[in-house]
């Protein structure tokens, strides 16, 4: 490898489309390489080769899943650039791989750390996109948990990177931030309280009440129960009397 591969880093995204990225270049895998690079970029830990072949073709028998690891493992290395290394019999994602997922991970951790420079960490996430599900056109068992596991990240994500934009009077970002964890999942209340309080914090008392109003009616429809008094508090001051409605 010469210098300029190694000033060229390797982005892998999951989130979406399959895409790997050295530099500005797009690496094209066949499908059978990418699921075995996504499947040991999303496990974050060497992977023996038998597991990986029980899980990326199930329906074969043993020596025929491990002759088509062997396949997409040289087929994943040959296009210029080695992604997956291997020890043994266990295979891991290149350590300088970056991946959306992983820092998606590592935002979620940091955010609960204390002392943690937010500006920092919004920073390292400027590449993730936030609005899109891990791998959503891909159907293999194996990715039902991690596209939950993932989901829920991206829910936690959203909501805490809309309270750090409006602190920081990114008033229009916070608010696009909180629609999608809205689009995400409509009946999470934290997801509706983070867009009340963005449009608050850029002074839309209206906009706040309308969503609170918009947060009722899914609630009420869909599970017949009321929004919390915690949901109710934050527009108590704009809030008109329960029965009233507001048009639209």
């Amino acid at each position: 490898m010469n210098d300029a591969d190694v000033a060229r880093p390797l982005r892998l995204m999951l989130l979406g489309n399959f895409s790997l990225l050295k530099g500005a270049d797009e690496i094209e895998l066949p499908m059978s390489a990418q699921r075995l690079v996504a499947l040991v970029a999303l496990r974050e830990r060497p992977l023996s080769r038998p597991y990986l072949a029980a899980l990326l073709w199930p329906e074969c028998p043993p020596e025929r899943s491990l002759a088509d690891l062997r396949t997409a493992l040289w087929r994943a290395n040959h296009y210029s650039t080695q992604v997956i290394t291997t020890a043994g019999m266990r295979l891991c994602l290149r350590r300088d791989v970056q991946v959306d997922v992983r820092v998606l991970k590592g935002f979620a951790r940091a955010v609960d750390r204390v002392g943690t420079k937010m500006v920092v960490a919004l920073a390292e996430m400027s590449w993730v996109d936030l609005s899109l599900d891990l791998l959503p056109d891909w159907y293999d068992d194996w990715l039902v948990d991690e596209r939950e596991s993932v989901r829920q990240l991206r829910l936690h994500a959203l909501e805490r990177v809309t309270e750090e934009l409006s602190l920081s009077g990114r008033h229009a970002e916070a608010i696009q931030a909180a629609l999608a964890a809205v689009r995400l999942e409509p009946l999470r209340e934290t997801a509706h309280a983070a867009l009340i309080k963005a449009h608050l914090a850029e002074g839309n008392r209206s906009e706040a009440l309308r969503q609170f109003y918009r947060c009722r009616d899914i609630l009420t429809a869909e599970l017949a129960v009321e929004p919390s008094e915690s949901l109710r508090q934050l527009v108590s001051s704009t809030a008109v009397p329960s029965e009233t409605r507001l048009a639209g």
